[in-house]
Order: structure tokens, then C-alpha cells, then sequence
């Protein structure tokens, strides 16, 4: 064998031996990896309870009571006298309309009825000196010392002294009335405040000429108590009449129905409100109607036309399950929550949901009182896997009607 051959069969021996080796390296079975430990999750148990069904709907603020202020005379407004957005008193001035045209207007009423006062008197005593003629010349005229003639004078001149009287009369009630008229537009100068309330902005600034037609000037609403309106739906409203069967149950709603506002601002208004009334009708539009609550608001903090969430609740469910909400996951319409076992394995239950109560859900379906439900760390688990449960714990707890 040639040097060539021998050094090509060695090589080819080294390139077999280190293929061998490789193939059994990768063939060589793995050590086991060390399982490490389960992961630890947070467990709630289903609670069994008889809880609160809550509604909302939306509110619309509006004063108990709401004034426009408006002129009734023609004038320059000579002065504003109060501060807007302060409370105000019924009878307090507001505004002054320039009184003195109306002054003179009324100086001029109260001359005409002095004179026709006047007028009257002078009539008055004509039509006594012509009644003492007809008395006087009525004897005489039977006894003939006097002429027929005489009488009948003495007789037409007493009518028309009466007419005269009842002329005077009607002109003095007219000048009356025309005082009273002059007065009432005097005082029309004065825009005073209809209630005690919260004075809104004015319309009109001093110096302005108003009319009856100027529109409102400003206006003035009762905020303490302030009225929410909300709207419910009409089976929510016969509900409600089902378990109030009379309207004569207002005292009894006040005691049993606590109705709590949800500010602009999400906090919860601290005095609770009492229901005012109910609409006359059911929209034929949407089905619904309208009703009203009145909140307590010393403080004046509320104001008409804000908004907010009026808060009710509506019925008790008797041995309602209760979880977290967030032990609850949301998959294509479909409900599930992942149910640890007693060996602390892990199984995906599908669940029927119903209302939400603060922080936790109304399991109507796929759970028993008792079952632990995964509240936190739920995002990674898989059926079977085995975990470490911790207890869970609330960080806020959800007080129902705060």
C-alpha cells in the first residue's frame, strides 16, 4: 500500500471516529429538568349573600324654584344692587330703572284726582241747594202760593245737579285708578327679587334702556333643596309602583328608597336625596319617564344645570354568588373565571354574569357557594396547573350606597 492510500484511510478513520462521537452526544438522552415551584395566585371564594341591586341613571340639576326677572316699565337702568352668583332675599332690589318720568306720571295722577275731588264737592253742593228748591217749592205749589212751573224748574234743576254728582263720581275713580296705575309703574322701577334664591348673571348692564320686550334681566332660582330630573324606563317605573302602590307611599319612599348622587367629578355626594315626583306621562317616544329627586344643599354647592349619575337601589337578591369582578375575564361575549380545586389545580369554568355590586359580580350561573375563583394572576395559568393560593385581599373595599 502506497503512503498516499494509507494516509487517505487514516483520515477517513479520524472523520468516522468523530461522527460517532457527535451522533452519540446528540442521541444521548437529556437529564430531567427540576421542576420549579408552583406560582403563586390570589383565591377569592364564591360568598353566598342576600345583596342590594343598584341602578343609576343620568341627572340633570334644576332649581327648586326659577325666577326671571324682567321689566314691566320702559327706563335706563340707573344702578345694579346686587353681586351675581350671591344668595339673595324675596324683596330685595336688583335692579333700579330711572323712577323719574314715572314720579312725575303719578305727581300728575294725584293732581287730576284733587281736582276732580274738587269737582265733585262743587257738584254736591249745587245738587243740595237745588234738592232745598223742590223741597221748598213742592208745599208751595200745592197751596197754589206758587206756579207748577216754579216746581218743575226747581225739579229739573235737582236732576241735572245729580247728574252732575255722578259725573264728578265716575271722574274721581277714573283719577284713582289712573293714580294706582302711576304707582304700580313707580314701583316697577325697582326689579326686585321674586324668592330667596341664587342671583344669576345680568342680561342687561347699567346704562341699558329696557322694555317689556328686553327679554330676562337676570334670574333667580331656590338651590337649597336643589332637584335632580332623571329619566328610568317604564317597566323600571312600574317596578317601583308595584312596591309603592300608592302615591300617598311618598313618606313611605322617603324611608325606604335612598337615592344618592354620582358628581361630575365621580365622588359621591355626601347627603342622600328624596323622591319629589313623577311625570305625568310615558313618552310614547322612548318609553321612559321622567321623574325628580330633591338633595339637600346647604352649602350652595350645587347649581342648576350640572350633571350627575342619581344612584337607587332598585331590589335585594336573595343567595346571590359573589366574586370580584376581576376574576372574571371577558372571551367573545363568553364569561369565565379559572376555579382552583382542593388538590390546587386549576380549571376554566364558563359563568353566567349578572349585575355588577361595587367591586364584585352576581354569578348567576357555573358556580357553588364555596368554590375559589383566581382574583389575581389569573393571565397565565392553563387547566391543571398546579399553583400556591394566597388569600385575596381588597385593596378599597366598595361600600354599597356611599
Amino acid at each position: 500500500m502506497t503512503s498516499s492510500a494509507r494516509r487517505t484511510l487514516v483520515v477517513a478513520v479520524i472523520l468516522g471516529v468523530i461522527a460517532i462521537a457527535v451522533i452519540a452526544l446528540v442521541l444521548r438522552p437529556k437529564p430531567a429538568a427540576s421542576a420549579g415551584p408552583p406560582p403563586d395566585v390570589m383565591v377569592a371564594p364564591v360568598v353566598q349573600k342576600d345583596v342590594a341591586v343598584y341602578g343609576e341613571w343620568i341627572g340633570t340639576l334644576d332649581g327648586l324654584v326659577n325666577a326671571d326677572v324682567k321689566a314691566q316699565v320702559t327706563g335706563y337702568l340707573l344702578a345694579q344692587d346686587y353681586q351675581e352668583g350671591a344668595f339673595v332675599r324675596k324683596g330685595q332690589l336688583l335692579f333700579q330703572i330711572d323712577p323719574r318720568p314715572f314720579q312725575a306720571a303719578l305727581d300728575q295722577a294725584e293732581g287730576q284726582l284733587a281736582q276732580a275731588t274738587a269737582q265733585l264737592a262743587n257738584a254736591e253742593a249745587v245738587q243740595v241747594r237745588t234738592q232745598l228748591d223742590v223741597n221748598r217749592y213742592g208745599p208751595l205749589a200745592k197751596e197754589q202760593a206758587a206756579s207748577q212751573q216754579d216746581l218743575d224748574n226747581a225739579t229739573q234743576n235737582n236732576l241735572a245737579a245729580k247728574a252732575t254728582v255722578a259725573t264728578a263720581d265716575a271722574q274721581i275713580k277714573s283719577a284713582q285708578a289712573a293714580v294706582e296705575t302711576a304707582r304700580i309703574n313707580l314701583e316697577f322701577t325697582r326689579l326686585i327679587a321674586p324668592i330667596d334664591g341664587i342671583a344669576g348673571q345680568a342680561q342687561l348692564q347699567v346704562g341699558a334702556l329696557v322694555t317689556p320686550g328686553s327679554g330676562t334681566v337676570t334670574s333667580v332660582s331656590t338651590v337649597d333643596p336643589i332637584k335632580a330630573y332623571f329619566t328610568v324606563s317604564e317597566s323600571e317605573y312600574l317596578d317601583w309602583n308595584r312596591r309603592f302602590p300608592t302615591q300617598s307611599s311618598l313618606d313611605e319612599a322617603d324611608k325606604n328608597l335612598h337615592l344618592r348622587l354620582i358628581l361630575a367629578d365621580g365622588s359621591t355626594y355626601q347627603r342622600e336625596g328624596t323622591f319629589y315626583f313623577a311625570d305625568r306621562q310615558v313618552n310614547i317616544g322612548t318609553g321612559a319617564i321622567r321623574l325628580a329627586a330633591l338633595f339637600p344643599n346647604p352649602g350652595n354647592i350645587l347649581r342648576p344645570g350640572g350633571y350627575g349619575k342619581v344612584r337607587a337601589a332598585v331590589r335585594t337578591q336573595k343567595d346571590a354568588l359573589l366574586v370580584p369582578q376581576r376574576a372574571v375575564s371577558e372571551l367573545q361575549g363568553a364569561y369565565q373565571v379559572a376555579v382552583v380545586n382542593r388538590e390546587n389545580k386549576v380549571s376554566i369554568q364558563t359563568v353566567s354574569v349578572g349585575d355588577r355590586i361595587g367591586s364584585d359580580w352576581i354569578i348567576t350561573g357555573g358556580l357553588k357557594p364555596g368554590d375559589r375563583v383566581v382574583a389575581e394572576g389569573a393571565q397565565k395559568l392553563r387547566p391543571g396547573s398546579q399553583v400556591n393560593p394566597k388569600p385575596y385581599v381588597v385593596q378599597s373595599a366598595t361600600a354599597e350606597g356611599n
